[in-house]
């Protein structure tokens, strides 16, 4: 039997992967970001943990914003010791820059995604916070607990901010996005519009999941007046998360896709990702590609959809030689990125 050594790692890195920096990462909001490879065979090799010339200290967000005009990816850590949240960002080249710790939050919250626009970064403070170290062993149990009598809010900062002196936290009552699906400015700059699906039954989120009910929602903040307005948008279910193409992020979108269950036939999937065509002649021009496992036979797809069909027709499916569990995210990366690394 081995020993654990904290140092070669604390976390699965399987979350979801980012390219960025010129390398591949796969990350887990618990540790740093794991270097990964490609091999010519299809083999995924692991190049180590990266700390990025010892200035990233702590754990990284597996939700990192990549803005596809300036290649700068924006990131942060949450944890139940202060600050609670700590924002950075790397330039194009994968350099990081100076954190920038949010002391205005007051106490320990559950910040699992985030938003940026052209000139932001959102963040979503929501009725969920995490236990104290000494509770979390003492009590054991999930991390983090659900606070019906906390009022959910809003952060907005601006993207290159030295310090949290600019930080404005924007009241949203029930506002619990657990994932962002997009998020863009308007008029001129002074409204911020955010895209996502609002957990309602915050206190089944995380032991009882499958009661768990969610609404995608808009809202919009005023900057100049502090006005915020909720419009729901549709109905979402329980483990549906939200997706806009990856070089539509911190734009206005037409439109989004989620996920779908069909609960009798047990045939769940979630997470699609859009990946546009070489010559598409319009934003929906393109594939959706999504893992699909039917509980039934214990079988794994993936399915690649047309985006422009109503009915997101299939057009291939590939089996896949063993599950992929919820709650996982993918990337969808070309040939010529992966040559480039």
């Amino acid at each position: 039997m081995g020993h654990y050594d904290p140092a070669k790692g604390t976390g699965h890195a399987n979350t979801s992967l980012a390219l960025f920096g010129n390398r591949l990462y796969a990350l887990g909001e618990s540790d740093l970001p794991y270097a990964v490879r490609l091999m010519p065979d299809g083999d995924i090799e692991t190049l180590g943990r990266h700390d990025f010339d010892g200035t990233l200290l702590a754990n990284m967000t597996a939700h990192p914003k990549v803005d596809p005009e300036s290649g700068e990816a924006f990131a942060f850590r949450y944890g139940p010791v202060r600050p609670f949240l700590t924002y950075f960002y790397f330039d194009a080249n994968g350099n990081k820059h100076p954190d920038v710790h949010m002391m205005s939050l007051p106490h320990p919250s559950f910040v699992h995604d985030f938003a940026i626009t052209k000139n932001y970064a959102l963040f979503a403070d929501i009725q969920m916070r995490m236990k104290k170290p000494v509770d979390m062993i003492v009590q054991g149990g999930p991390p983090m607990v659900s606070d019906p009598a906390k009022v959910a809010r809003v952060g907005v900062i601006p993207r290159h901010a030295k310090n949290e002196s600019e930080m404005r936290w924007f009241n949203v009552s029930g506002f619990n996005p657990m994932h962002f699906v997009n998020a863009w400015e308007e008029d001129n700059g002074n409204a911020i519009v955010i895209v996502a699906p609002n957990v309602i039954t915050i206190q089944h989120a995380l032991e009882r999941f499958d009661l768990a009910h969610s609404m995608m929602e808009k809202v919009r903040i005023d900057l100049k007046t502090g006005l915020v307005r909720i419009l729901r948008c549709l109905r979402a279910t329980a483990k549906d998360v939200g997706s806009s193409e990856a070089r539509l992020v911190q734009r206005r979108v037409p439109g989004m896709y989620g996920g779908k269950q069909d609960v009798r036939a047990r045939m769940l999937w979630r997470g699609a990702i859009f990946v546009s065509k070489e010559a598409e002649k319009s934003e929906d021009d393109g594939y959706l590609l999504s893992y699909v496992h039917n509980e039934n036979t214990g079988e794994s797809r993936l399915l690649v959809m047309d985006a422009k069909s109503a009915e997101l027709d299939i057009v291939a499916t590939v089996k896949l030689p063993q599950r992929v569990p919820y709650g996982f995210h993918g990337l969808f990366v070309k040939e010529t990125e992966l040559n480039k690394l």
